[in-house]
């Protein structure tokens, strides 16, 4: 018998749940399967030995997993030193498990591929696969990432509510400010509020294009010359043409930034420099999980990574992560496939020049045809007279 521990890390999203039912549900479908456990709050919850088994969970609550936002087990940011894995791997041997499935990011995956490591130059028999998950979409080698889906809609439904709201009041100009450090695949996804019909931001900042001040006021100007109130979506990453950031992070620690007002910051200067009105929205945590704007498409595929990595680790594989690889648009068709830790940590996934507008303000079809299946179905239809 296989014992499995299974391990959420960093930002929770509003599909990391159906990742975990979908592994739970295959480890206990598997007939090798012994204990399944998860470890409560992250890596400082493997440490502490805080497990919970999920043999013991109810199947009314397992059940609804998939509809829960944030993680059922907890997650963590904790900075962990080398002996930390060699700690964790000495963990794993007392409490006999066989394989551990890593769910998380850029900083998670790096996590996972040194305690592969660590478990590897000790000589132990444990494996580790890790499962994919960021709404900021900046992994490696997967063509998304389960919880950018779900992001991805919020934005744009959100996107869509303002544009209703300022063409009912035409008096400012709003900043819709979008999470993203350095990529900016959510930024880009407001422009899916424009079903065809014209609700949708006029224009979009993206961390990958340098933020000049004139060329963007340049830009609002113009815009509100030809209507009476405008849409910005804006990256909470955005930097100068210098690479100084556009507002000054409230605080560091390691790799988590806390960002400024971005959006303020913008608006700021449209008020100041143009004498129009203007504001700023930032959706924050509510953007990365919200359940209301859940995508079908991402829970469905949040399931079917979490079941697949589960079969692969039981199956012997390990040091891999498992990614999606896109096999058609039209139809929409993605598939399942492993992929080396080494080909995946710290390697950010950015927006590609291709979905960026020549201008730098807008996406291009590209993007569009990239990005329209994952939101699951199309945003609510509203009435424009």
């Amino acid at each position: 018998m296989q014992n499995l521990l299974i391990l959420h890390g960093g930002g929770p999203t509003a599909v990391l749940n159906a990742s975990l039912y979908g592994a739970v549900q295959a480890a206990l479908e598997g007939p090798g399967t012994g204990k399944i456990l998860a470890a409560k709050g992250g890596t400082g919850g493997l440490l502490a030995g805080a497990f919970l088994d999920l043999r013991a969970v109810p199947a009314s609550e397992l059940e609804k997993l998939p509809l829960t936002p944030g993680t059922a087990i907890g997650s963590s940011r904790d900075h962990l030193e080398p002996e930390d894995y060699r700690a964790i791997a000495r963990v794993l041997i007392r409490e006999k498990i066989d394989c551990l499935l890593v769910s998380g990011g850029n900083g998670t995956m790096d996590t996972a591929g040194k305690i592969s490591a660590a478990c590897v130059s000790q000589g132990l028999p444990i494996r580790v696969i890790g499962i994919p998950k960021t709404m900021d979409n900046d992994l490696a080698v997967t063509d998304h990432a389960p919880g950018y889906g779900s992001a991805a809609r919020f934005i744009a439904g959100s996107a869509r509510e303002l544009a209703m709201d300022i063409r009912s009041l035409p008096i400012h100009a709003v900043v819709l400010e979008t999470s993203g450090r350095n990529a900016g695949w959510l930024t880009a996804a407001a422009a899916l509020a424009d079903q065809g019909d014209g609700l949708g931001p006029d224009l979009l900042l993206f961390p990958e294009r340098p933020f000049s001040k004139t060329e963007f006021l340049e830009k609002v100007a113009a815009k509100l010359k030809e209507k009476p109130g405008i849409l910005i979506a804006a990256s909470e990453g955005l930097r100068d043409e210098t690479g100084a950031p556009v507002a000054e992070p409230v605080s560091r620690s390691g790799r988590d930034v806390y960002f400024g007002d971005v959006g303020g910051a913008l608006a700021g200067m449209i008020q100041r420099e143009l004498g129009y009105k203007s504001r700023a929205e930032k959706p924050g945590l509510m953007g990365r999980a919200s359940v209301a704007w859940q995508s079908g498409t991402d829970r469905e595929e949040a399931v079917r990574i979490g079941a697949f990595a589960a079969r692969a680790v039981l199956a012997g594989e390990t040091g891999k992560m498992a990614a999606f690889r896109r096999v058609s648009d039209a139809p929409y068709r993605i598939e399942c496939f492993l992929a080396p830790f080494s080909d995946v940590t710290f390697t950010e996934k950015k927006l590609p020049d291709g979905f960026i507008s020549a201008d730098g303000f807008h996406v291009t079809g590209g993007f569009v045809r990239y990005a329209a299946p994952l939101l699951g179905g199309p945003l609510p239809e509203m009435a424009l007279f």
